[in-house]
């Protein structure tokens, strides 16, 4: 077996075999199948209905794909029923189709704003799930119950995390409710211009954690002479609500341990408040998932990402919300997203956030097909047109009812897009700042992705990696593959994402992971 990841059986079939029995070919007009298992040379495929076998022509390993058809140089090569790459050189049946033979080229989309968007079926709130979760007093219902010790500047982070380790569970065995204290603190907060882009995507970022539904107190720790302010962080975003939050700066207080000293007090203070949050029977309605996907490979659009879908759907379906992100990893599956768009304002907002992305990186000197990464590739994706075809598989089916800026709140109901890059945790951090309550993180090469303050779950899209890496993976979504019983598997999703959100751990934060994963998006402007 040449990897684990990759091959879902130990045998390779010879001679004439069905197709479907060693490879999943998507939609009738595909170019290529995807092998469920390696495929020797010589080995004759038998698409049925009449075809003539295809005689494989080179070793394919698991989650690759073969070539069905002869292709020539530029023809369109095409999986899920759409465009994923161009031949770069002849291709015959049988052939492996990959990096060596195909690549990205541009190609005219058409957007066809809002023909896709359906009216959602919505349940009756009797038929509704429920899930235990923290009703706070603006009606934002948390998953979890944390305090925070929220850095405004990399010069004062160390101290921020001084203060939140101090709280050891030792500690704050007194405060039962309580799941922690933690340090949100990041690379960022000065040598940028004020109010220019990335002041105001750290300031969002970190005013979105400090009233995320998740966190129920929170300290603000600065060094004193940042170009983020404390007080500007509080004027911009209404943070002093009732109630001003205790702030501190390590030049007034005379140093890193007088602040550590000071900052332990201030938490002390609002453990007890904190503790008298209580888990109560909140709807479904209340979750605001946040949909993600890293270490991705040919089966995330198979298994795990469409799976997620059909629990998109059902979250909508009970008035609950999705957000998908990862704006380079929609690049060239962006027109299924439009097509579902609730308004053509909708669709073309989407669309602004794709030209710019396209701008940005020419003005970088990068491509957007940088991306897939070395282990997609090797996992079987071979362009990014391919990978954000499997990857908007995890935003279900239902209308597309809003685009947010990075960390923007979310106020709208269903499934939803948050502009951000595709690195996880930039990605995530920006999901949860916009209120997610609740990470749900597909991976087929294994993540080990956790996020503090929302809980995340992770679901494997091949069997293999979930058995290799039983620790971290909370859920297998390669059965798939094996029974076809992804609905059963969505269902299973649902009941753990229940679960989870009720307070049960996810295999990331039995570990304790979750806390470095914070790290805001900058765009580069420092002076």
């Amino acid at each position: 077996m040449p990897d684990g990841n990759l091959q879902l059986f130990d045998s390779s079939p010879q001679g004439v075999v069905p197709l479907a029995q060693v490879a999943i070919r998507l939609h009738p007009a595909d170019d290529v199948a995807i092998a469920k298992t390696a495929l020797q040379v010589g080995t004759q495929l038998d698409p049925g209905g009449g075809s003539a076998p295809v005689a494989v022509r080179q070793f394919i390993i698991g989650g690759h794909k073969v070539a069905l058809r002869a292709l020539g140089v530029g023809d369109p090569i095409h999986r899920y029923g759409q465009i994923i790459a161009f031949a770069t050189q002849p291709i015959q049946p049988g052939d492996h189709v990959h990096t060596h033979n195909a690549a990205v080229r541009d190609f005219a989309r058409d957007y066809a704003f809002g023909t896709a968007a359906k009216p959602v079926t919505y349940l009756p709130e009797s038929e509704r799930r429920t899930f235990q979760g923290y009703l706070r007093e603006n009606g934002r219902v948390g998953t979890r119950n944390y305090v925070a010790v929220i850095s405004t500047v990399n010069c004062s982070a160390h101290t921020s995390r001084q203060i939140a380790h101090h709280f050891t569970r030792e500690r704050l065995a007194a405060y039962p409710s309580v799941d922690g204290v933690i340090a949100l603190t990041h690379l960022a907060g000065c040598s940028n211009r004020i109010n220019g882009a990335d002041y105001v995507l750290l300031q969002r970022t970190l005013a979105g954690m400090a009233r995320h539904p998740n966190i129920a107190a929170y300290i603000i720790v600065g060094l004193g002479c940042e170009t983020n302010q404390i007080a500007d962080l509080i004027a911009n975003y209404g943070l002093n609500g009732s109630h001003t939050p205790p702030s501190l700066t390590i030049q007034d207080e005379g140093g890193i341990r007088k602040t550590v000293a000071a900052g332990i007090a201030a938490v002390e203070t609002l453990l007890p408040v904190a503790n008298q949050a209580v888990r109560t029977e909140q709807p479904v309605s209340e979750l605001m998932l946040a949909l993600q996907c890293g270490g991705s490979d040919g089966w995330s659009g198979v298994t795990a990402n469409p799976a997620l879908g059909l629990l998109s759907d059902e979250i909508v379906r009970q008035g609950g919300t999705v957000v998908l992100a990862e704006t380079p990893e929609i690049y060239g599956a962006e027109h299924l997203l439009t097509r579902r768009a609730i308004s053509r304002e909708v669709g073309e907002k989407l669309i602004e956030k794709v030209r710019w992305w396209e701008a940005h990186a020419a003005r970088l000197g990068i491509e957007i097909d940088n991306n897939p990464s070395v282990g997609n590739k090797a996992g079987g994706l071979t362009t990014i047109y391919e990978k954000s075809l499997g990857a908007v598989a995890k935003g279900g089916s239902t209308a597309l009812t809003g685009v947010y800026d990075y960390a923007e709140p979310v106020t709208a109901r269903g499934f939803t897009f948050m502009d951000s890059p595709g690195y996880d945790p930039v990605s995530v951090t920006g999901q949860v700042a916009g209120g997610c309550n609740l990470v749900l993180f597909t991976t087929g090469r294994g993540s080990v992705f956790g996020f503090k303050p929302a809980p995340s779950i992770k679901i494997s899209t091949n069997t293999a990696v979930y058995e290799r890496m039983t620790d971290d993976i909370d859920l297998n979504a390669g059965v798939i593959v094996e029974d076809g019983s992804m609905p059963a598997v969505a269902d299973e999703m649902l009941d753990l994402a229940i679960r989870v959100a009720s307070g049960e751990p996810s295999k990331s934060e039995a570990q304790g992971v979750g806390e470095d994963e914070f790290n805001p998006w900058s765009l580069g402007g420092t002076l």
